[in-house]
């Protein structure tokens, strides 16, 4: 395969001196002259009518400027997810009624945090309480409460569109209440599938809420000139998504609001949304001719943005003797609590993230996004997929157990395969899951401990205190979906030295973009990484981009950056043609000159083509454009009811194995080392692929050992970095990652995605190493030690196999 000179090396960070000398800023770290501080009062309800919100003695007090309630933006609604099926339901401020506990319902704008802090204290609201509910499946009975009132968010024959019925009880749909969203996929004939099955499983798993835990708080400056034109800094994750949204909800001009770069101290999903905290500074900042700043404390953040949807997962699986799948039904339900947020997605996205894993041939897919009186629940890193690969992956551990099979026989019988196309239409064009499965069995010494039943069964049985365990799981991301604005563009623009300044409208948030887009921009226009100075992240000098979510920044924004270089190089191309009196052909680049191959003395300067040409055209400059669409043949979002319409141009795959000690005295489970394989195309930089999977290994230990919102009656009661439990720095196992180069035909240079797809697999790997090391079964995480004791203590089956 051919060899780059600047990408696919593990060059360091454009942006890595600011960082660690503390000159980056951050939203948090944002003033202005005059600004003003801006704080909630938030509902203490997770259910309840709002009769009266008084707020005459906050206005009073002095040193606010500013007090708005549901009188003030009354009519104005938005969501991550607004179309004629899912139309709006979210509102700055509470409006009706509150819908948990942590709604906003009045906020204030203020000369200072305490003076803030004190008007809200001075806020008298009357509130009627109403019967809540926190359980999605008891939500969606025929008498639970009304969260939302029933078809205001929607159309009725819109949703009798969906035609389904409920498969909890045989119920007509209709009768299934407080649901947000709805996805059905079918293909083949599933129960033909069943009954030509040899063996025939059927399973029930869980998982539970988790924060973000990005260490920069949410925050938001908005300063409205007296232009009338609005100027933000958010710590976001798409920036022109935001200017979108929050132009439509202002009733502004597009061209109205500017989203200027900061840097993102940690994201992972939580920041896609537009929250009430930035639509509240900026309309504060409009109506005092103020600055307004909101930080949110951390038990907002904790409270009030998203958290990872909790979902309930139902499986039956048919499979022949030898492992074959020929069937497989499944039931996805996800709480997207008090607000639909992205739970319409979400459920879309348990099958989308599962069907491009293994080959199904009869299939019936059921998703339900349902609303409760719990926080808002949204994207977190691999939306969804975690869930499903939990679930899918630890049934096949299950499946392979009870036939006498390796799983790793299953999964690699099963493994889809390049050229293969799923049931929406994508194809799959590079596909490196079987060779991921090989290579981590390879590495992980799978065959010599997991291929010798006697001494895995003696090991488990043994008076020893502590037992080791290997655990395997695949999975599969997107390199990109046709969500708003569906495309990235970039800018190259060449100075008279032949250096280069590109311009693209993606964030920085720690991912690397900025350097990964340099360096694709370098290796194009044959340069070094220290010709090229970056400009992104601000939607009045950068061209429009997708933002950084979607698994799309390296295929579909490095695509754009490519094709711009390309473009700005062509018009060199043509110059050095005419004054080498060469064929293009003929023509190599190297520090930054044109040289014809086999003759390096006859050259020619990229400075004196620029020059040359600003001369003859007037001072027109060398400016390269380049564009890219998340997905070639689509206009909008494919379908999340029936999940049709082409979701992805390339897919990225991983498999992830586990190894454990779990301490049967203690509870405890070590994490001893993983191994991840991932096949991202081409690594554009060694370095940021490495990070990006040790940083999706670790987010994924702590969703299956510690991590878990805890609510009771509504209220979390973990709700800072004391109380929630996420991995330490110093419970980071040995981590062992490799590549697999697939070389995506569509990706720039072969890239494709390497930022969410490697958190997927873990759950499951890590479950199914503690069953192989003291054979009981968890279908609910996370694991804890609490729950490992307690398990231990239960009488075993006769097969001496437990679960929980």
């Amino acid at each position: 395969m051919k060899e780059y000179d600047i990408i696919g090396k593990p060059l360091p960070r454009v942006d890595g001196i600011e960082k660690v000398t503390g000159q980056a800023k951050f939203t948090v770290d944002m003033a202005m002259r005059g600004m003003l501080f801006g704080k909630f009062l938030r509902s203490p309800h997770p259910h309840a009518k709002l009769l009266s919100v008084n707020v005459e003695k906050a206005k009073k007090l002095p040193g606010v400027k500013a007090v708005i309630t549901r009188d003030d933006v009354a009519g104005i609604r938005y969501a991550f997810v607004d179309t004629p099926r899912y139309p709006a339901d979210e509102t700055p401020l509470a409006v009706d009624k509150v819908r948990y506990i942590g709604d906003e319902v009045a906020a204030v704008a203020a000369i200072d945090p305490d003076t803030a802090e004190e008007a809200i204290r001075l806020i008298e609201v009357e509130y009627k309480p109403l019967t809540p509910v926190f359980d999605p499946e008891e939500a969606m009975e025929t008498g639970a409460p009304d969260i939302h009132e029933p078809f205001e968010l929607g159309s009725k024959t819109e949703w009798e569109d969906w035609g389904v019925r409920r498969d909890r009880r045989a119920l007509d749909w209709r009768d299934a209440k407080n649901l947000s969203g709805r996805t059905s996929v079918v293909f083949g004939d599933v129960e033909k599938g069943f009954a030509q099955s040899d063996y025939v499983r059927e399973d029930r798993f869980e998982t539970k809420a988790t924060a973000h835990c990005a260490l920069e708080p949410h925050a938001a400056l908005a300063s409205f000139e007296p232009s009338g034109k609005l100027s933000m800094y958010l710590s976001s994750m798409g920036i022109f998504y935001k200017r979108f949204i929050l132009a439509k909800a202002l009733g502004l001009p597009i061209s109205r609001v500017r989203i200027l770069k900061t840097y993102v101290g940690g994201a992972f999903g939580g920041k896609i949304d537009l929250f009430p905290y930035e639509f509240c500074a900026a309309f504060l900042s409009r109506m005092t001719g103020k600055p307004v700043r909101f930080e949110l404390e951390r038990e907002e953040v904790f409270t009030s943005t998203r958290q990872r949807h909790p979902t309930i997962i139902h499986i039956k699986t048919g499979v022949k003797k030898d492992g074959t799948i020929l069937a497989q039904k499944t039931k996805f339900i996800a709480d997207n609590g008090a607000y639909r947020g992205s739970g319409a997605i979400v459920v879309y996205l348990g099958h989308a993230f599962s069907i491009p894993v293994y080959s199904v041939p009869n299939y019936h897919y059921e998703g339900y996004s349902v609303y409760t009186n719990n926080p808002i629940r949204g994207p977190q890193r691999a939306h969804g997929s975690p869930q499903i690969r939990f679930a899918v992956d630890s049934q096949i551990e299950m499946i392979a157990e009870e036939l006498g099979l390796d799983p790793l026989e299953i999964m690699l019988k099963n493994a889809r395969k390049k050229d293969d196309i799923l049931p929406n239409g994508d194809v799959l064009k590079s596909c490196g899951l079987s060779k991921c499965l090989e290579k981590a069995a390879q590495t992980s010494g799978w065959k010599e401990w997991r291929g010798d039943r006697a001494k895995r069964t003696q090991e488990r049985e043994s008076t020893s205190r502590y037992k080791r365990g290997l655990g395997m799981s695949a999975c599969s991301m997107f390199s990109g979906a046709p969500f708003y604005p569906f495309a990235s563009s970039a800018l190259v623009k060449l100075h008279d030295d032949g250096s280069v300044t590109l311009y693209i409208g993606a964030t920085e948030m720690g991912q690397g973009s900025d350097t990964t887009m340099a360096q694709v921009a370098a290796q194009e226009l044959g340069l070094q990484l220290e010709d090229i100075r970056v400009v992104s992240g601000d939607t009045e000098l950068c061209p429009i981009d997708h933002g950084q979510f979607l698994s799309g920044g390296a295929f579909v924004t490095g695509n754009a950056v490519r094709l711009a270089a390309a473009d700005a190089k062509s018009q060199l191309l043509k110059l050095a043609v005419e004054i080498l009196g060469a064929d293009e052909p003929d023509l190599g680049t190297k520090e930054k000159r044109f040289y014809v191959r086999g003759n390096s003395d006859k050259s020619v300067a990229y400075a004196e083509l620029i020059q040359l040409s600003v001369q003859r055209n007037n001072g027109n400059p060398i400016i390269g454009k380049g564009s890219m669409k998340a997905v070639q043949e689509a206009e909008f979002y494919p379908s999340l009811a029936k999940a049709k319409g082409h979701f992805t141009d390339a897919y990225g795959f991983a498999v992830q194995v586990a190894e454990v000690e779990v301490d049967t005295q203690t509870g405890l489970v070590n994490i001893l080392k993983t191994v991840t394989y991932h096949d991202c195309g081409y690594p554009l930089n060694l370095s940021i692929v490495e990070g990006q999977v040790h940083g999706n290994v670790s987010m994924g230990l702590g969703q299956a050992l510690w991590e878990e919102i805890l609510l009771e009656g509504g209220q979390i009661q973990n709700p800072t970095f004391l109380d929630y439990r996420a991995p330490l720095a110093t419970e980071t196992p040995k981590m062992i990652s490799g590549m697999v180069e697939t070389r995506d035909p569509g990706g720039p240079y072969g890239a494709k995605e390497v930022g969410e797809g490697s958190i997927s697999g873990i759950l499951a790997a890590v479950a199914n190493a503690i069953y192989d090391a003291i054979g009981i079964r968890f279908t609910r995480l996370p694991i804890t030690p609490e729950k490992v004791l307690e398990a231990l203590t239960l009488p075993l089956s006769p097969k001496g196999k437990g679960k929980v």
